[in-house]
């Protein structure tokens, strides 16, 4: 008797023992969507609870490969789209609704007929592990880990060999996997393997068989009603969104288009000239060196400028990034400095609310080669640059920040 109770006592032992452990392998993650990562089987298993409930899903690249030829940048953005939950059967569908046409018809059968004549795409189908209360436990790890941003596509079109993911060497990315109040952040590293045919690929790579990138995922709140979309005007210099719009009077344009613009309001909505409730923010990229950082700051912050001759008092503003914070995370307008094997471009791109042009997210990305060529300029148009000593460097360097500055406000411009 003595020996069957210590035998269950030891079987009791080893079993909490065991469930201990199983526990310490994962991480719990809680947010906008709730979830966790099992360190033991490399999975996050996400809870569902708002279904037909849109939100904004974007991807991107958090790593690039360096070579402004094939165009695989570090903090390149990719698409932001509005997508949904649908449950059929035992699986869960993320359904992306065809915004492209639209009614703003009271009617529901009109907006029905509207949804029913244009295909919507399903992105992914996922199957329920369980179910509990009206939440709904699913494991994205097989979303997560496909090239969305279409890597191997990127490298087939510019001709740098045939590439496909290697389940084998990628893994879910946990450094920056996050969740907040209005946002949940996933990464996945991806390894593509196959055979290099182009030479930019191979001047970058540490093997050319073997390329290594890490994917970004959002999960976004979309913006409240609060906002108020502003038409297009062709003379405005804006960007837009535009969408058929099927429930127009027959007597006006059956497009709509909206220019795509921060959330900007007065606190004093009646004042010339009034403190915001939300300034605009733009963060730089902590890993730009000075003078560059300096000059950066300056340039991009010109444009508060303008802001405030249209009466917005201390409305746009330019900050260091804060230390940990993830330049992808879609909370953040950003600067980034950007290094490449040759000299590229620079870029301003943005996430916007695909429903009303509201900008949700500004992301700005400047080659770092940038200003060494601008100091080779200066040093063609001086006449006599080392006429005191060889290191006399300050007038080229003077031009160079100066241009630095431009393409800062340039660049912040375009998002």
């Amino acid at each position: 008797m003595k020996r069957i109770l210590f035998i269950s006592t030891l079987v009791l032992f080893y079993s909490a023992f065991a469930k201990a452990q199983s526990q310490s392998s994962k991480q719990e993650f809680k947010g906008y969507y709730n979830f966790t990562y099992s360190e033991d089987k490399g999975n996050i298993l996400l809870e569902v609870k708002d279904l037909d409930k849109e939100f904004l899903y974007v991807y991107s690249l958090s790593t690039g490969l360096g070579s402004n030829d094939i165009g695989l940048d570090r903090g390149k953005l990719g698409d932001g789209v509005v997508v949904k939950w649908v449950k059929s059967g035992h699986k869960l569908l993320l359904m992306q609704p065809n915004l492209k046409f639209r009614a703003s018809s009271d009617n529901d059968n009109e907006r029905a007929s509207i949804n029913q004549a244009f295909a919507q795409s399903v992105l992914y189908g996922f199957e329920i592990k369980s179910q509990k209360d009206g939440v709904y436990t699913i494991d994205i790890t097989s979303f997560l880990m496909q090239d969305t941003f279409g890597v191997a596509a990127t490298l087939k079109r510019n001709k740098e060999g045939s590439y496909k993911v290697d389940k084998s060497r990628s893994a879910l990315w946990m450094e920056n996997t996050k969740s907040f109040p209005e946002n949940s952040e996933f990464e996945a590293m991806l390894t593509f393997t196959g055979t290099p045919t182009g030479r930019n690929l191979r001047s970058v790579a540490p093997d050319a068989k073997s390329i290594t990138v890490i994917q970004h995922h959002s999960f976004v709140k979309l913006p409240d009603a609060g906002y108020e979309p502003r038409v297009f005007h062709p003379r405005s210099g804006s960007f837009y969104v535009s969408y058929m719009d099927y429930s127009s009077p027959v007597y006006e344009p059956i497009q709509k288009r909206f220019i795509t613009r921060h959330r900007l309001e007065k606190k004093n909505p009646d004042a010339a000239i009034s403190e915001v409730v939300e300034p605009i923010i733009y963060y730089l990229d902590p890993g730009t060196p000075e003078p560059v950082r300096s000059a950066l700051l300056d340039g991009a912050g010109w444009w508060n400028t303008a802001f405030e001759s249209a009466g917005y008092k201390n409305a746009f503003q330019v900050k260091m990034l804060p230390d940990g914070a993830d330049p992808m995370d879609l909370r953040y307008n950003v600067i980034q400095w950007v290094h490449r094997s040759t000299r590229g471009w620079s870029y301003g791109a943005s996430i916007t609310d695909p429903r009303t042009g509201e900008i949700i997210k500004g992301h700005v990305s400047l080659g770092s080669l940038r200003i060494r060529q601008d100091f080779m300029i200066a040093q063609g148009l001086l006449k006599e640059p080392f006429k005191e000593n060889d290191e006399n460097h300050d007038k080229m360097m003077e031009l160079a920040l100066a241009r630095i500055r431009q393409l800062g406000a340039h660049e912040v411009g375009h998002t």
